[in-house]
Order: C-alpha cells, then structure tokens, then sequence
C-alpha cells in the first residue's frame, strides 16, 4: 500500500479519500490530486470482485458513534440513489473536503460521515463494505 501514493494518503491520513477503479488489466487509484495505476496480477484475478463500480476507500475525521477513533471506510463507487431507482452504476467524482457527487442525480454524500446524502434530494446512503486494514493490507469484503 504504501507504493501507491493516493492509498497510502488516504488510509493514513484523516479526512482522506480514494476511488479504486479496474480498466481492463490495471486498477486506477486517485484522490481529487493524483491519479495512479498498477497492473493486475494473477494473484488478483481470484480476488476481483470490485462491487457495482470501483470503491471509495479513505479514514474519516469523525470517528464512529461511540469511538474516539476513526477507522478505514470503503463505500462502493456507484451511486446507491441512481442504482436502485435506475440501476445505472456510473462512476461518482471525488471532491475536497471528502465527499462525492453523483452528475446523474447531482447528489452530494459525506464521506466523513456515514456516507449521507447532504446535498440534492435526499436519499439513500452510500453502499457500505467491511474492510480491514491490518500489516499494510487491505481487504474490503461484502
């Protein structure tokens, strides 16, 4: 994780984000500054599942209800609204200030909280994955 530069930034830095995307046999990585890509291996053919269209993975700055400590967050990339009302999966952009914004449903979602609509007609949240960040490893999971 740590030779991925935008992963690396947004699994330690506060308030920090990443989407993780596939094209064909690279997976991209990029903040709302830099964008990196790294092939895909065999190893990661058995693991490929990427959810509905990519990830949004990052350490929020407020920490869960209950804990004084944030954790890694991983929502899926597609738009939950535009999905379940449309079934379109495309891809939402990452802006500043760790939210995304949906350009079909021009919804805005906190990613430092929750993943909550807080911009546009209010809706469903963001997907959710389990993830673990342990030993420079990350596993997002379902």
């Amino acid at each position: 994780m740590q030779t991925i530069p935008p992963l690396n930034a947004a699994l330690n830095g506060m308030g920090e984000f990443v989407t993780i995307t596939q094209r064909t046999d690279v997976y991209i990585y990029s903040n709302t500054q830099t964008s990196f890509s790294r092939p895909v291996t065999s190893a990661d053919r058995d693991y490929n599942y990427m959810g509905l269209s990519g990830f949004i993975v990052g350490l929020p700055n407020i920490p869960p209800l209950g804990s004084s400590a944030s954790q890694v967050v991983c929502y899926d990339l597609a738009c939950p609204n535009c999905y379940e009302e449309q079934v379109v999966t495309r891809e939402m952009q990452l802006q500043t200030g760790g939210r995304c914004y949906c350009r079909l449903c021009q919804r805005t979602y906190d990613l430092n909280n929750q993943g909550y609509v807080v911009s546009g007609t209010s809706g469903k949240s963001l997907y959710r994955y389990r993830v673990v960040y342990q030993n420079n490893t990350l596993l997002i999971n379902n």
